[in-house]
């Protein structure tokens, strides 16, 4: 069965997050590189909220009866196909599990183009995914 509170209670943190975000999001390339301190904060709030929304798409997918899926990515496709998310969105927001992987795990040194790019397509996409969720979990 679906947890409402579990994902109720995750979307508050993740539009929180966004919410602390939309100056970083609002700054010219030039002037977010211009303090090292924002690129910190990006990566870290970006990394909750991707992080979270990973957590919903697997207790959605798991809860509806469906395997857990094999990746991060996997996750949000499979959204797509169980009618949870649009494709359209899926193929923008999927991407970000990427994103969240380089910064957790240091594959390579992290982009900074890439970091406020991502930041960019976050604050696009994220409440749009907040949408789709929450209209799901009330139907």
């Amino acid at each position: 069965m679906v947890d409402k509170t579990l994902i109720i209670r995750k979307i508050v943190l993740i539009s929180k997050d966004c919410e602390a975000l939309k100056s970083l999001a609002q700054l010219s390339y030039e002037d977010y590189v211009a303090e090292p301190t924002n690129e910190v904060l990006a990566e870290r709030y970006l990394e909750r909220m991707i992080g979270r929304m990973i957590d919903i798409n697997y207790h959605l997918i798991t809860e509806k009866g469906h395997p857990p899926p094999p990746d991060y990515f996997q996750s949000f496709l499979k959204l797509a196909e169980i009618k949870i998310l649009p494709f359209d969105l899926v193929q923008q927001i999927a991407p970000c599990a990427g994103l969240r992987n380089r910064i957790v795990h240091e594959y390579d040194e992290i982009d900074t183009k890439k970091v406020y790019e991502g930041l960019q397509a976050a604050m696009r996409d994220i409440p749009l995914y907040l949408n789709y969720i929450s209209k799901f979990i009330e139907e």
